[in-house]
């Protein structure tokens, strides 16, 4: 079985990932107020300072509880705070988790910034965490995100009917991809290596 992690840095030449604190509510700010639409396809929008201090404190919360592990990112490249993102649904008797809740400013989107995120993270989370399986979603009609989960190597196994409200009404439509272990050790590390590279 994994145990919860307590104070996890991820770093490599490109990007830092630390854990998300209160206090990076001034970092994030100018994204909430000036880039709402990030969050159009997001079950949790944070637009403005109560909504980001809403979204940040619910997060640190279930991290206290063992139940997500966000980050805030760090873009070494521009020197700068770019967005955040989490493990959560982290099941330690399951040894799963999903990685998700992935956003950053515009000026970092398409950059390479997000596949030296999630090399850092896959990679804790298969050989340090020991996790046997991590899953991904997305709304179905998130298609830049859907194809960036398939650019790290993701692999599609269906979708989820209404599974949840939507930010704008209604309810989302979810497809579900993942990655397990004996993958990431059987040649998906080295070919997201290679695209970073």
């Amino acid at each position: 079985m994994i145990t919860f992690p307590e104070n996890i840095v991820l770093s490599n030449e490109r990007v830092m990932l630390r854990p998300l604190e209160l206090a990076d509510h001034e970092y994030l700010l100018p994204f909430a107020i000036n880039e709402p639409d990030i969050w159009q396809y997001s079950p949790t929008p944070m637009g403005g300072a109560d909504g980001l201090t809403k979204y940040i404190s619910t997060t640190v919360q279930q991290r206290s509880e063992k139940k997500e592990y966000p980050f805030i990112v760090f873009d070494k490249k521009a020197g700068t705070y770019a967005g955040c993102s989490r493990f959560y649904d982290i099941q330690l008797s399951n040894s799963t988790t999903q990685l998700g809740y992935t956003w950053y400013g515009k000026d970092f989107q398409r950059t390479g910034l997000n596949r030296n995120c999630k090399l850092l993270m896959l990679s804790y989370a298969f050989e340090k965490w020991g996790v046997e399986r991590v899953e991904f979603r997305a709304h179905i009609k998130n298609e830049r995100s859907i194809q960036a989960m398939k650019g790290i190597g993701c692999t599609v196994e269906g979708v989820l009917r209404s599974v949840s409200p939507a930010a704008t009404g209604g309810r989302r439509d979810a497809i579900v991809l993942s990655i397990l272990k004996d993958e990431w050790f059987n040649g998906l590390r080295e070919k997201l290596l290679e695209k970073i590279l």
